[in-house]
């Protein structure tokens, strides 16, 4: 005895992908970020600001 329980369950719905296809995308975001000058604008806002260092890894690597 099988009950199909699919028709039950309410479950999310999204625009997202399945998969995320990360080699086929990355050359659309790269594009996306390079025509609206992203990085050139993280840059400027970041101007006269202290550094910000990150230590990333064991603490005695």
């Amino acid at each position: 005895m099988s009950t199909d329980y699919k028709s039950t369950l309410s479950l999310p719905e999204t625009a997202f992908p399945m998969r995320a296809n990360l080699a086929k995308r990355e050359p659309g975001f790269l594009d996306f970020w390079k025509k609206r000058d992203i990085y050139g604008k993280m840059l400027k806002k970041r101007e006269g600001a202290p550094s910000f260092v990150l230590h990333d890894g064991p603490p005695y690597a």
